[in-house]
């Protein structure tokens, strides 16, 4: 059975609705378990940035889905400076959770 244009876009816009909660439910604890503050925490560790620092990069991105999105990609491939092996190591999922925990204020 084919499902209209509508359908599916309607069905994408629930899936993303129930998706939501599980991306604002990343917290320092999630960056801990990943070990990202072993080179973003309170001594970033060489050029890394402070998450205060991301947080203030990421800020501009706040309600922008597509500017989040594109920030989740940018960690997945380790840019912007350089190959990250971290970064390329996180799921899709967790980056997303991760990001979007930024440009939330990483509160």
């Amino acid at each position: 059975m084919k499902h209209s244009t509508v359908t599916r876009w309607v069905s994408i816009g629930l899936a993303g609705l129930l998706l939501a909660p599980l991306a604002s439910q990343a917290s320092s604890s999630l960056a801990v378990e990943m070990g990202c503050y072993n080179c973003h925490g309170a001594y970033p560790r060489g050029d890394a940035p402070s998450f205060e620092r991301l947080s203030v990069r990421f800020e501009k991105r706040r309600g922008d889905a597509a500017a989040e999105q594109h920030a989740v990609e940018e960690l997945l491939r380790g840019e912007p400076l350089q190959h990250i092996p971290a970064h390329e190591h996180l799921s899709p999922e967790t980056a997303q959770r991760l990001i979007h925990w930024l440009v939330e204020g990483a509160k």
